[in-house]
């Protein structure tokens, strides 16, 4: 089959960073789906393990977000079937959706949402995972949650679709971070109530917040602790979605909690509740298939080439992505 994969940890400009190979069909277990894959998007985490690549004999086949077709079922599966049009996000210790078929297990799968192209629906399993992780599993969020959400990154692939899905399941109060009036424009869009200027991120949220946060969504920490200290009130939470950050003491005084989010958790240590981002991509179709979120595919790139995720791997390298790129056939 055809794929598309790293071999080192080369610049993007180099066109040895990933390349077009061809490689044996995957294999596919008892739980499996073997899925043709339509769709992919990139997300920050394909950077950085093609990034990390140092041993060049070896293709490594990246992609965490994928949207397809079913082409055959493992002997264990239930509710899926040859034919059925599908979304996931996969597991990052095995061979990716950058590649003309992928063997995905069936528990982290979802029907994608019918009214949607392949395209629309690759840009998010990944980042609604994520969303959804960190709201439900480490902030508690349920609908009768009231208070202020702030998500830092508003504009980002997280952070577009965590506004969304705040406001579709809880009665939260949403303030996005933004440097650029279009990263402003495109958190408004995603339905934020009010978005700031992350450059001066106390005075402004302070101005939009008076009261104080009860949650934040932090896609850039980095820097930013003891800031959210002081913007937030007493036992607010954190969700880290990176790392890096420098002494969390400033947190105490407040008696805050820090959360340290990854999606590929569950499926990459074989968690108990595997199963629950299966249930999760399929609420997201849900709000989906009735109008109620919108996809967050804000760049499309025709044809599944090397040379077109390259592409864009240097959009998401730039750090001034707004929304999702995809990469489609």
């Amino acid at each position: 089959m055809h794929a598309i994969a790293a071999f080192a940890g080369l610049p993007i400009e180099s066109h040895e960073a990933l390349v077009d190979v061809e490689l044996p069909m995957p294999d596919h277990g008892p739980r499996d789906l073997l899925i043709r894959v339509e769709a992919v998007s990139v997300n920050p985490v394909d950077v950085k393990v093609r990034v990390a690549r140092s041993t060049p004999d070896h293709p490594r086949v990246l992609g965490y977000d994928g949207a397809g077709v079913v082409e055959a079922v493992g002997a264990e599966v239930t509710g899926f079937a040859p034919g059925d049009e599908v979304w996931w996000a996969g597991d990052r210790s095995r061979p990716g959706s950058n590649a003309e078929y992928q063997a995905v297990d069936h528990r982290i799968v979802a029907h994608k949402p019918s009214p949607w192209s392949f395209a629309d629906a690759a840009a998010l399993p990944l980042t609604s995972l994520t969303a959804l992780e960190s709201l439900r599993d480490h902030l508690r969020v349920d609908p009768h949650a009231a208070g202020t959400l702030l998500v830092v990154g508003g504009a980002g692939g997280v952070g577009s679709i965590a506004i969304q899905l705040a406001k579709r399941i809880s009665a939260l109060r949403v303030v996005a971070t933004a440097g650029r009036e279009a990263s402003a424009e495109w958190a408004t869009a995603m339905g934020a109530d009010a978005v700031v200027d992350h450059r001066d991120l106390v005075a402004s949220v302070r101005a939009a917040a008076p009261d104080g946060v009860h949650h934040i969504l932090s896609a850039y920490t980095p820097g930013n602790i003891a800031a959210y200290a002081e913007i937030a009130v007493p036992l607010a939470g954190v969700v880290a979605l990176d790392g890096g950050f420098e002494d969390t003491a400033p947190l105490k005084p407040k008696s805050m909690s820090l959360h340290l989010e990854s999606m590929f958790a569950r499926p990459l240590f074989g968690a108990a509740d595997l199963g629950r981002q299966g249930e999760y991509l399929a609420e997201v179709a849900h709000l989906a298939e009735r109008g109620l979120i919108r996809t967050t595919a804000n760049e499309h790139l025709d044809g599944f080439t090397a040379a077109n995720l390259r592409e864009a791997h240097r959009r998401v390298e730039s750090q001034s992505m707004i929304g999702k790129v995809v990469v489609h056939r």
